[in-house]
């Protein structure tokens, strides 16, 4: 059994590892008890119920992926000044901070990914718990696109996001579908090169919606004449 001042700690390790392997419903408190080394009463003792457990395991992490990524953003726009970022640096400060750093090399934000994948495509957690870690920094992302894009249209910037969420997730998720399909030559736990293919391609798809933006009255509306 792990020291008392790492029960804790090695419950949310366990329980990160099985609900990303098997979801919130195909988990119970005492496999992940068994598998943290612990005694079957403790996720009760300091957790309550596999539902707070659950959000613990999901809050973790998310405040450090929030921090790096708005670090990004303001870097990102403040390079850009006076002008307004373009459509790739904020689409690099979103991507960057999560698929490029050292802190990948801990097995635990493998099983932490999948996990988000997992919430992002679950009914009963996604609006909630995505909502509630992530949507105000994805709010400022998105503020910042329509710095980039000023007359995007709202349909554009909102699907555009979701289909940016959906790649992001399913690059998390690293299922090894893509190494099958691939036949090795891609991998999917090569996120790094996950980057450097998806930076490229969401930025074409919100450039698309630049050109398809209306032109700014003041640049195409007719000057009216001094003598009416």
């Amino acid at each position: 059994m792990p020291p008392k001042t790492d029960r804790a700690a090695a419950i949310l390790d366990a329980a990160e590892a099985e609900f990303s392997a098997h979801g919130f419903d195909g988990v119970t408190l005492r496999t992940i008890a068994k598998r943290a080394g612990v005694d079957v009463a403790l996720p009760h003792y300091y957790f309550d119920s596999k539902d707070n457990l659950f959000v613990a395991v999901f809050d973790r992490r998310a405040k450090m992926l929030n921090d790096w990524r708005e670090e990004a953003l303001i870097a990102a726009i403040e390079a850009a000044r006076p002008k307004a970022p373009t459509v790739e640096a904020i689409v690099r400060a979103y991507l960057e901070p999560l698929l490029k750093g050292p802190h990948l090399a801990e097995p635990g934000w493998k099983y932490y990914y999948a996990l988000v994948a997992y919430v992002n495509n679950a009914p009963g957690w996604g609006g909630r718990l995505m909502g509630e870690h992530f949507d105000p920094l994805i709010r400022k992302f998105l503020d910042a696109l329509c710095l980039a894009i000023p007359n995007i249209d709202p349909k554009d910037l909102f699907w555009g996001y979701h289909c940016f969420s959906g790649a992001l997730t399913l690059a998390l998720a690293q299922t090894g579908r893509i190494d099958k399909l691939s036949g090795g030559f891609v991998r999917s736990e090569d996120l790094a090169d996950a980057c450097e293919h998806m930076v490229p391609f969401i930025t074409a798809g919100f450039e698309a919606a630049k050109k398809a933006a209306p032109t700014p009255r003041a640049r195409t509306g007719r000057v009216k004449s001094s003598a009416h």
